[in-house]
């Protein structure tokens, strides 16, 4: 029971984090997590639920526990699914953009140690708007074995 008392409560504060990066950004971040490692594991993913308030593009992300963050993509070629590195994802206020396992996906590599479960990580989301102006949003993101219930769930969602 500590235990659960103890992840509701690092919840908490990492998603009142998130919340008050997001005061001044034309985005919205939802359910976000990223992949727990292991030692010897050079990359990992993160993933969440991105609404804009605006047209944007996102056009990178960086985190100090990573050599580079990349914008990945999961896509069917014939019967083979494979990734490749995006230069930007377009976003538009009428459809949420959903990073996610299988889809786009921010690819974290040259991990500079273990991504360990119950704690967070922090990643810095870089986004154009439509006159061409760069905006940043800082986003604390746990880190996991597995998705959050609010991932696949519409009932939770924060609004900023």
């Amino acid at each position: 029971m500590k235990t659960i008392k103890t992840l509701l409560a690092a919840t908490a504060i990492a998603c009142g984090a998130a919340a008050w990066a997001q005061s001044s950004a034309p985005v919205t971040v939802l359910a976000p997590w990223a992949r727990a490692s292991v030692q010897g594991q050079r990359a990992s993913g993160a993933f969440m639920t991105l609404v804009a308030k605006e047209p944007l593009t996102l056009v990178g992300a960086s985190t100090p526990v990573a050599g580079s963050a990349e914008l990945h993509e999961m896509k069917m070629e014939g019967d083979v699914m494979r990734m490749r590195q995006v230069d930007s994802i377009p976003m538009t206020s009428r459809e949420p953009l959903q990073l996610k396992p299988g889809g786009y996906h921010l690819m974290l590599m040259q991990l500079k140690a273990p991504l360990a479960p119950n704690t967070s990580i922090p990643v810095t989301l870089t986004f154009k708007t439509a006159s061409g102006e760069q905006r940043q949003l800082a986003v604390q993101v746990p880190v996991s074995t597995t998705p959050p219930k609010e991932a696949g769930a519409h009932g939770s969602h924060h609004k900023h």
